[in-house]
C-alpha cells in the first residue's frame, strides 16, 4: 500500500463541490473529467471527485445559470462538454468564497493555535 492509500483522503463538505467547480472554471472552459483532474492536483491529491457528484453538480450549476456547457472536442480528440463560468457564476463564486473563508476562519478560532504532538 502507498503513502498515499495508507491516508485517509478529506470528504468534500456539503456545498463545497458547487464551489470548487465554479473556482475550477475562473480559469477558463474545461470538460468534466478536466474539472475532476483540476481540483484533484490543486488540492494536492487531498480530494478526489467522483464521476457521480460532478456530473449532477454540473447539472445543477448549469440549471442555476452560474455555468453554461457547449460540446466541443478534448485534447484526446473525443466529443465532451464544456463548462464555462458565467457572468452571474462570478458573482456566485465570490459570494460563496467569502463566505467559506468565514467559516474557515471560525472554525480555526473554535480549534485554536496548531500546537505539536509529544
Amino acid at each position: 500500500m502507498s503513502t498515499q492509500e495508507a491516508r485517509e483522503r478529506l470528504e468534500l463538505l456539503q456545498g463545497t463541490l458547487d464551489l470548487l467547480i465554479l473556482r475550477t472554471l475562473i480559469f477558463g472552459p474545461q470538460h468534466g473529467q478536466g474539472i475532476a483532474r483540476a481540483i484533484q492536483q490543486t488540492s494536492e491529491e487531498e480530494l478526489l471527485v467522483e464521476h457521480g457528484a460532478l456530473y449532477p453538480a454540473l447539472q445543477r450549476l448549469e440549471e442555476r445559470r452560474w455555468i453554461s456547457a457547449k460540446w466541443g472536442t478534448s485534447a484526446n480528440n473525443r466529443k465532451a462538454r464544456f463548462y464555462s463560468l458565467t457572468t452571474a457564476g462570478r458573482k456566485q463564486l465570490v459570494k460563496e468564497t467569502t463566505k467559506w473563508k468565514r467559516l474557515a476562519t471560525a472554525i480555526g478560532r473554535i480549534l485554536g493555535p496548531e500546537t505539536e504532538e509529544s
